[in-house]
């Protein structure tokens, strides 16, 4: 390859990663306002998140009083987790522009020969269990391994036998 063609494809990656920012500055701007909006128990409930999964509002329709508190208390979070779903699509929607420009650059293979290509972990879903849950008394260490301690919170002690 010629030192002019080394140029060249330089400044077309440079374009490329130019253009890739302004999405990103264009994406940053339009997600800070979204907003998601969930209801459950026939409408009696309704909460709205923000693009940051802050709940922004809750709502209860008139007839709300037909449910019992812990009725209410399920409801919110049941709408909660459904404003939470359409902000992930919509986030996702919002995306797509990106991932398309993303998948037009050179890929590091491309670049460099014999250089293997880096890849993002992909994200771990939260979990949606209440926080006395059975499943939220295990950790892990990231490896796949889970871990439970003797106390239930995963977590030991350094006065365990085991020390």
């Amino acid at each position: 390859m010629t030192n002019e063609q080394a140029k060249a494809d330089f400044a077309a990656i440079m374009s490329g990663v130019q253009e890739q920012m302004r999405t990103i500055a264009r994406i940053q701007q339009q997600r800070a306002e979204i907003t998601a909006t969930g209801t459950a128990r026939g409408k009696k409930v309704r909460v709205t998140v923000n693009a940051d999964n802050t709940v922004i509002d809750v709502k209860f329709a008139d007839d709300v009083d037909e449910l019992s508190y812990s009725e209410i208390a399920k409801a919110i979070t049941e709408a909660g987790q459904r404003a939470t779903e359409q902000l992930t699509e919509k986030t996702a929607d919002l995306m797509a522009p990106l991932e398309t420009q993303r998948a037009r650059l050179p890929k590091l293979s491309d670049l460099v020969e014999g250089m293997d290509e880096l890849e993002m972990p992909g994200v771990v879903p939260a979990s949606t269990a209440r926080p006395d849950a059975a499943q939220r008394r295990d950790i892990s260490d990231g490896s796949g391994l889970r871990f439970a301690g003797e106390d239930g919170s995963g977590r030991g002690s350094v006065t365990d036998s085991s020390w």
